[in-house]
């Protein structure tokens, strides 16, 4: 398992699992300039590859904490990725994820 995943939270929400970056994930992996991120409906397992980024100081593939099925994609990173950067820690998340 990736030493990435402790740079990623976990968060309960109405339709299962948030997954998001924290400031430390930030700040190890600087500006990030892209992620390609699953698509709703897509499924997902637990140590398998979630998504990959591309930042200033390391581009990375990042393991799922959780197993599942993809409910909610942030749309806010369809045009940018300035949601990964920025200091609103909630607003950095990636996906929802149904765990099954």
């Amino acid at each position: 398992m990736s030493e990435m995943v402790k740079y990623f939270w976990t968060k309960a929400v109405n339709d299962g699992t948030r997954i998001g970056l924290t400031s430390e994930g930030q700040d190890e992996l600087g500006t990030v300039k892209f992620a390609k991120l699953p698509e709703v409906g897509d499924d997902v397992k637990k140590g398998e590859n979630l998504l990959s980024v591309e930042a200033d100081k390391a581009v990375s593939d990042i393991p799922s904490p959780v197993s599942g099925k993809v409910t909610a994609v942030n749309s806010a990173l369809a045009s940018d990725f300035d949601a990964l950067n920025g200091s609103d820690i909630d607003a950095a998340w990636f996906v929802d994820v149904q765990e099954n």
